[in-house]
C-alpha cells in the first residue's frame, strides 16, 4: 500500500503521514497540558534571567533604566517594606530560602544562617523575589551565570537576594550599593553561584558580577563595570565584564583578590591581560561573551554596528542608533525572534489547500508558539525531525515576574523611581507601576501562585488568559497584543497627572496618590484579562 492508503487491517498499521496527522491533531491538548501544569523549571541550567540596562544619555527621557525577567519560581508576591530606625547594637538576620515563600508572611523553610550588625536607619524598598528598588531610586536587576564549580562554597551564608536586600536597605547610590555588596560578600562569605546584578540610580548604572572564592573559602571575588551614560548593556546568564582598568575608578571596581583567586584555581595562567569573562567562564556561553539574547538586543538597538553571529566577542555595551524608551525596553523583553533565523515557529508549517483563488501553499500552523516545553518540542521533533531548534528567547513561559525600572532624577524620589512590574510571560502580561514612594499594594499581590493554584493572586489573574492564548497563538496573537498595547498606552498616559498630583499633595497624602494609581491600573488590567480568559474559553470551548 502507498500514499494515504490505510493498511487492510485497520488499527494495526498506518503509514507515517497518517500518524503525523493524528499527532498534530492532538498537539494543542499536549501543549495546554504541559504549558499549564508541567512548566520546565530552568533553575540551574543557565537559562534563568535577562537584564537590560540603559544609561541616562541613551534613554529617550533621560531616565536610567535597569530590568529583570525573573525566569524561574522565585515568589511572585510583592510588598513594600517600610523604612525603619534601629537601636545601636542591633543585628539583622541573614536568611536562606525566603525567595520561594508562598505569601508575604510565610516563613516555611526559611532558615536564619547568621547575623550581621544592623545600621541605624534602613530605607524602604519594593520587595520582589529579588528586592528591586528603594526610596532613594536605587534599582537592581539580576541574572545568574553559574561559573566554575570550584569557586562555589554553598555553606557560606550570603545569597544574592540577601545582597540585594542589604544594599537597598542601606545605600543611596548605585556605586555605594556595588561597594557594599562586594565588601559584605568578602567579609561574611558568598554562598551562591556566579551572579550578575545590574545596579542603577538616577545618574548611572553598573554591571556587578560576583562568585565565590573557593569551595573551602569564606569570601568572594567580584568585578563591576559602569555602563557609559550614552550606551546600553545586557546581562543574560553569561559574564560580560572583560578587561578591568583598576586605575579608572569612575568606571571599574573589583575585589583585590580577583586575579589571585582565579590564578590559584587554574582559571587564569597569570600571564597576559586578565579578562574577567574568560576566567569566570560558564558552559552556557560556549567560549564567547554572548549568545542569542545579547546578539539580538544589540543588533536591534544598534543595527549600524553590523554585528555578526560568527564573532568571538561582542562589545560590553553599545551606543544605540536612536534613544531608547521605557516602552521599547518592555517591547524588547517580549521578544521571541520572530522572522529571524532563531524563530522557533518558522519550520512549524502546515499545508493549506487552494481556496477562493488563493493557490495551495504552506503557512505557519495556528497552534505554533515559541514557548513550548521540552516534552512538546521533543514530540514535534520526533514526528518531524528538525522542526524546532531550541533558542533561548527573551520572553519565556517559565517567567515568574519581570521588571523594567526607571530612575528619574528630575522628579522627587517618591514618584521618580518606578518598577514596571508584570507577572508570568513578559510577552503577554501588562506592566503595573509600583512607585518607590508607595506604601501598599492591592491584596492580589500578597500571595504567590507557583506550585499551587491561587485564583485571586496576581500571578493567576494574568496566567489563565496567557496560557489559553498560546493554544492557538498564531490566531490569538494579533488581538492579544493589541489589547496589551492599548492597556499599557492607557497606563503611561495617566502618569503625568499622577506625577503632578504627587508633587502638589501634602506630605501626608503623597503615598496615597501613588498607591491609588497602582491599584487602579491593577484593577483595570485584571478585569481586562478576565475578559480575555472568557473569550478564549468560548473560542476553545469545543476542544483545543
Amino acid at each position: 500500500m502507498s500514499g494515504d492508503d490505510y493498511s487492510e487491517f485497520p488499527g494495526i498499521s498506518v503509514n507515517s503521514q497518517v500518524m503525523r496527522k493524528f499527532l498534530l491533531s492532538i498537539l494543542p491538548v499536549l501543549c495546554f497540558c504541559t504549558a499549564a501544569y508541567a512548566q520546565d523549571d530552568p533553575e540551574g541550567t543557565g537559562l534563568e534571567c535577562t537584564s537590560i540596562m540603559v544609561g541616562r544619555l541613551a534613554s529617550a527621557d533621560g531616565s536610567v533604566m535597569t530590568s529583570h525577567t525573573c525566569d524561574g519560581v522565585s515568589h511572585s508576591w510583592v510588598n513594600i517594606v517600610p523604612a525603619a530606625d534601629h537601636l545601636e547594637g542591633e543585628t539583622t538576620p541573614i536568611r536562606k530560602n525566603w525567595r520561594k515563600t508562598r505569601f508575604v508572611t510565610d516563613t516555611a523553610g526559611v532558615k536564619t544562617v547568621g547575623q550581621i550588625p544592623q545600621v541605624r536607619h534602613t530605607y524602604s524598598y519594593v520587595n520582589t523575589g529579588y528586592p528591586s528598588l528603594n526610596e532613594k531610586q536605587v534599582a537592581i536587576g539580576e541574572t545568574t551565570f553559574g561559573g566554575p564549580d570550584t569557586l562555589i562554597n554553598s555553606d557560606s551564608p550570603i545569597l544574592i537576594e540577601e545582597l540585594c536586600r542589604l544594599a537597598l536597605e542601606r545605600c543611596a547610590t548605585a556605586r555605594e550599593a556595588v561597594l557594599l555588596m562586594g565588601s559584605l560578600a568578602e567579609q561574611y562569605g558568598y554562598g551562591d553561584s556566579g551572579e550578575c546584578l545590574t545596579v542603577a540610580d538616577p545618574r548611572e548604572v553598573w554591571q556587578f558580577e560576583i562568585t565565590g572564592s573557593g569551595k573551602h573559602s569564606t569570601g568572594a571575588i567580584w568585578a563591576a563595570q559602569r555602563i557609559p551614560d550614552g550606551e546600553v548593556g545586557i546581562s543574560a546568564n553569561i559574564p560580560r565584564i572583560g578587561r578591568i582598568d583598576r586605575s579608572d575608578k569612575d568606571n571599574f571596581l573589583a575585589s583585590d583578590n580577583l586575579e589571585e583567586v582565579t590564578r590559584a584555581h587554574g582559571l587564569w595562567d597569570g600571564e597576559g591581560e586578565f579578562v574577567f569573562w574568560k576566567a569566570i567562564k560558564c558552559s552556557y556561553a560556549g567560549g564567547k561573551n554572548f549568545r542569542e539574547r545579547e546578539f539580538v538586543f544589540f543588533s536591534t538597538v544598534a543595527p549600524s554596528l553590523g554585528l555578526s553571529w560568527d564573532m568571538d566577542e561582542i562589545p560590553f555595551s553599545v551606543k544605540p542608533d536612536t534613544l531608547v524608551s521605557v516602552r521599547q525596553v518592555s517591547e524588547i523583553l517580549r521578544g521571541t525572534y520572530e522572522g529571524t533565523d532563531f524563530d522557533m515557529c518558522r519550520n512549524w508549517l502546515i499545508d493549506v489547500p487552494e481556496k477562493n483563488g488563493v493557490p495551495a501553499h504552506k503557512e505557519v500552523s495556528p497552534v505554533a508558539n515559541p514557548w513550548l516545553t521540552t516534552t512538546t518540542r521533543n514530540t514535534l521533533n520526533t514526528i518531524a525531525p528538525g522542526t524546532i531548534e531550541f533558542h533561548r528567547t527573551l520572553a519565556v513561559a517559565w517567567c515568574s515576574y519581570s521588571t523594567v525600572i526607571q530612575c528619574r532624577g528630575w522628579l522627587p524620589d517618591g514618584v521618580g523611581g518606578v518598577v514596571w512590574y508584570a507577572v508570568d510571560n513578559p510577552a503577554q502580561s501588562p506592566r503595573i507601576p509600583i512607585f518607590c514612594g508607595g506604601s501598599a499594594l492591592p491584596q492580589a499581590f500578597e500571595n504567590c501562585g507557583h506550585r499551587q493554584y491561587v485564583a485571586d493572586c496576581v500571578l493567576w489573574e494574568f496566567r489563565r488568559a496567557n496560557k489559553l492564548a498560546t493554544l492557538s497563538w498564531q490566531t490569538t496573537k494579533k488581538g492579544f497584543t493589541e489589547v496589551l498595547d492599548k492597556t499599557e498606552d492607557e497606563t503611561h498616559a495617566g502618569l503625568p497627572e499622577v506625577e503632578e498630583a504627587y508633587i502638589k499633595a501634602p506630605m501626608a497624602e503623597k503615598q496615597a496618590v501613588l498607591d491609588a494609581y497602582t491599584a487602579s491600573v491593577h484593577d483595570r488590567c485584571a478585569a481586562q484579562w478576565k475578559e480575555l480568559e472568557a473569550k478564549y474559553w468560548s473560542m476553545f470551548g469545543r476542544g483545543f
